[in-house]
């Protein structure tokens, strides 16, 4: 059965016309993504009457996204674009589902000039052919309320994982019974791999999990420390944001994503974002977050192949781009929205500059190989679960468990 959600009620789409190629569209994460479609789709539709766009149920997590398209997939009920995490590209493609644009892009005439360079083709790019556009691209960052930090007397923002911990003491010392949300249940074990890339190392190397060897062990160590120095609570995500949003969370590390969302809900107190912290210095390398749009129609309409390919241009246009930066956290990867339409954007919304600054740590978000690259995702996350919950305190022991479970997972032989 098809899931579909209006978005902002069937006004936006009013000027259709009455014989309008229709097609259907899925992206992830309402509380970020809402609003920019929103925006989007008021000028998709003055500049496009002669399509319809269906919005599908919105994906609850690029995971849950991945998922969804892999069982409509097998019920032949996919949708004509839809929006995927850097990271879960690689499976639709390997899979035959994701439809190549390579003859979508040879015909447009000035491709290059509307924005779409090399490295943010290179995103979307497997066997040398493309598959997706970007649409946003995010990094993590430091979150805080510094109306509680000034309350602690912390005035320098902390710089590594040790000053971080030193913080929450202050904090709690000074009356905050919340002092930090350090994101570890964000999707596709993000934060582990920012902690591996800070540290230089990629968390899958030559087809093998490489978290064995002694980054792998500072990386457990260094999410035990900030959990048992904090004191810090086992909130869902979505928690997470509302309590920072309230005021009830001093310092919160997440995505640069869920800023425009923070600022539309937050409360009466000062809010500035900073670079994410490191171990020893600042990190030598962050994960590119973020989604691209994917064209996984089934039709054989070239009427409605074409409209889903203008759909999904749109979107990840300068225009599209331009509304992601405006709407959430998120970088647009589109040149001709950072270079020509949001030129004095950052300088009026510092806070959204913060993930700009990092973006020299840019870094792969990396897939893990194989059939059960999400079966992998599931058992790291229990395992982080079981250090926030104080289940496991032998980062040793959680090490060496972790290794053997993920391989188990992996295609064998590796190289």
């Amino acid at each position: 059965m098809k899931r579909m959600l209006s978005i902002a009620a069937a006004a936006l789409f009013a000027t259709t016309t009455a014989n309008a190629v229709e097609i259907e569209v899925g992206y992830p994460y309402s509380h970020l993504f809402d609003v920019t479609y929103e925006k989007i789709m008021q000028d998709f539709s003055k500049a496009h009457p002669d399509i319809e766009v269906k919005f599908r149920a919105v994906y609850e997590s690029y995971e849950d996204g991945t998922n969804t398209v892999l069982r409509e997939a097998v019920s032949g009920n996919l949708p004509d674009v839809t929006m995927q995490g850097l990271n879960r590209q690689a499976i639709l493609v390997e899979k035959g589902i994701a439809k190549p644009l390579e003859p979508f892009i040879a015909k447009e005439a000035d491709f290059e000039k509307d924005g779409y360079h090399k490295a943010m083709l290179d995103l979307g790019t497997f066997n040398d052919k493309v598959y997706g556009l970007p649409f946003s691209v995010s990094l993590p960052v430091g979150y805080y309320n510094m109306d509680m930090m000034k309350k602690a007397g912390i005035t320098e923002l902390p710089e590594t994982w040790d000053q971080v911990v030193d913080a929450c003491g202050k904090l709690r010392a000074a009356g905050v019974k919340n002092p930090i949300f350090w994101g570890w249940n964000i999707t596709g074990n993000w934060f582990v791999q920012a902690l591996m890339w800070s540290q230089g190392e990629p968390t899958v190397k030559n087809g093998d999990i490489n978290i064995a060897g002694a980054e792998g062990l500072r990386t457990l160590t260094t999410m035990k420390d900030i959990f048992r120095g904090c004191d810090m609570k086992n909130l869902s995500w979505k928690d997470a944001l509302s309590a920072f949003s309230a005021g009830d969370v001093a310092m919160m590390y997440w995505s640069t994503s869920a800023l425009g969302a923070v600022e539309r809900a937050k409360g009466d107190f000062e809010l500035k974002t900073n670079e994410f912290p490191g171990l020893d210095s600042k990190p030598q390398g962050l994960p590119a977050g973020g989604n691209a749009a994917m064209m996984t129609s089934t039709s054989t309409d070239p009427e409605r192949l074409q409209a889903a390919w203008t759909f999904l241009k749109f979107i990840t246009s300068g225009v599209g781009a331009a509304a992601v930066a405006e709407t959430t956290g998120y970088m647009p990867p589109n040149k001709a929205a950072n270079e020509i339409i949001l030129a004095d954007f950052y300088k009026r919304n510092p806070n959204k500059e913060t993930a700009v600054r990092q973006l020299p740590l840019l870094r792969e978000w990396q897939a893990y190989p194989g059939e059960k690259g999400l079966a992998v995702t599931q058992v790291i996350y229990d395992a982080i679960e079981s250090i926030v919950t104080g289940e496991q305190n032998d980062m040793e022991e959680l090490q060496e468990e972790l290794v053997e479970e993920v391989r188990d997972l992996l295609p064998s032989p590796r190289s």
